[in-house]
């Protein structure tokens, strides 16, 4: 495959990770139109959000190391036609059990963004890995932020379920414009998927770069969940009484935040991937909060928005530069494996977030991701030096298959 990726194509997939992962948030600022049509309960609305990250979480651990074994071009328009199919299910749902169906189907076969990821990380000179990352993710987060402002406008005017028939669509275009765009990513011969599997149970056991950024995911994207899960519960609710239009436009200040931390990854690519790290989780555990005062004003909420998905960008597009970097030829299975730790994080956020809000309101949800965003920050603290030495594992039979950290 060549090496470097030129800038029409690192468009075409920001676009596929862009419109892929909108088809697991687009239910977010419609969550409770969505529920009262499906007939769900307001303590149950999790389940819609939870369901899409349960799927992309089981594609994360068997299909994203596929990408490791077959022509990744090939794959991600694979998995593009199938997340239109999830997206379609959902648009056509009669009630919440088909609903949950399509989200969770639509999450499973959405990993297509991390196979993008990879694909990236593979054609990448290494001069220029993490501003490709950072490019290509900042697409992830224009489709989690911005389809939030397009399912709000489109929920109070046609209907909630017009976005997913127009992510399907898309879907199905990106899939076609992939094969036109991207060069062949052809595996090396022998590479066997069982094998790929078992590496990421090695990962998980032996490599501790990879577990402490696995950590660190699991508790920032935690906090993540909390907000994007539960803000449309409290601005729905009075005193402010919000439709989906007015939630959805909040999206335009995370996108602000999280596009300004764009540079992370040429500053990982300059060896700050760790102090990074540890500057945006102090960012993110103080813009919690701002966010817990929105009863006389949201102007701090906005605030407080714009600094949490700042530093969510900046750590995850951090960790990701230095997982590639320890691993380069197997970036798919390693992405695949520190990308459960996100799905799994996520899930938490929005299940947590609905029950202590129905509980407790909205000062029980914000102090929820705090205490993420503080127990990711932690676990920096606590592993730090990691990223300082190098990639390091336990000694032992596994210390060929895991090279020291260049």
């Amino acid at each position: 495959m060549q090496t470097g990726i030129t800038r029409s194509q690192r468009f075409v997939l920001a676009s596929v990770c862009a419109v892929a992962v909108s088809a697991i948030y687009a239910i977010q600022p419609v969550l409770e139109a969505a529920g009262r049509e499906l007939g769900l309960a307001s303590g149950s609305l999790g389940r819609l959000v939870a369901a899409g990250q349960i799927g992309y979480f089981l594609g994360l651990v068997l299909l994203v190391p596929l990408g490791d074994v077959v022509n990744r071009r090939r794959l991600i328009g694979v998995l593009l036609s199938l997340t239109a199919i999830g997206a379609m299910i959902t648009a056509l749902a009669p009630n919440g059990p088909v609903a949950v169906t399509g989200l969770a189907v639509a999450g499973l076969f959405a990993v297509v963004v991390q196979v993008t990821v990879a694909y990236v990380a593979a054609a990448s000179a290494a001069s220029e890995r993490g501003r490709n990352i950072g490019a290509v993710t900042s697409g992830v987060v224009i489709g989690i932020l911005g389809v939030r402002v397009l399912a709000g406008v489109l929920g109070d005017t046609i209907g909630w379920r017009a976005v997913y028939a127009l992510i399907a669509v898309l879907c199905v275009v990106l899939a076609g414009t992939v094969r036109v765009t991207l060069e062949p990513d052809r595996r090396t011969p022998g590479t066997q998927y069982a094998q790929v599997l078992a590496s990421m149970g090695r990962l998980v056991r032996t490599d501790r770069l990879f577990l402490s950024r696995g950590l660190i995911t699991f508790f920032v994207f935690a906090s993540f969940g909390t907000l994007w899960s539960g803000l449309a519960l409290t601005l729905s609710a009075p005193p402010w009484n919000f439709g989906t239009t007015q939630i959805g436009l909040f999206g335009v200040a995370g996108l602000a935040g999280a596009l300004g931390a764009g540079r992370a990854g040429r500053w990982a690519d300059s060896g700050r991937a760790q102090a990074i790290t540890g500057s945006a989780l102090v960012v993110l555990t103080a813009s919690w909060l701002p966010i817990a005062r929105t009863e006389a004003t949201l102007w701090l909420l906005i605030a407080g928005i714009i600094l949490l998905d700042f530093a969510v960008q900046a750590v995850h597009v951090s960790s990701q530069h230095l997982l590639t970097t320890a691993h380069p030829d197997r970036a798919g299975s390693v992405i695949g494996a520190y990308m459960a730790f996100y799905s799994l994080g996520s899930a938490l956020g929005a299940i947590t977030t609905t029950w202590a809000y129905t509980s407790w309101g909205w000062s029980a949800s914000c102090w929820t991701g705090a205490a993420y965003a503080l127990a990711a920050l932690t676990v920096w603290g606590l592993t730090r030096r990691i990223g300082r030495a190098g990639f390091q594992i336990k000694p032992g039979r596994d210390r060929r298959r895991f090279p020291a950290h260049p």
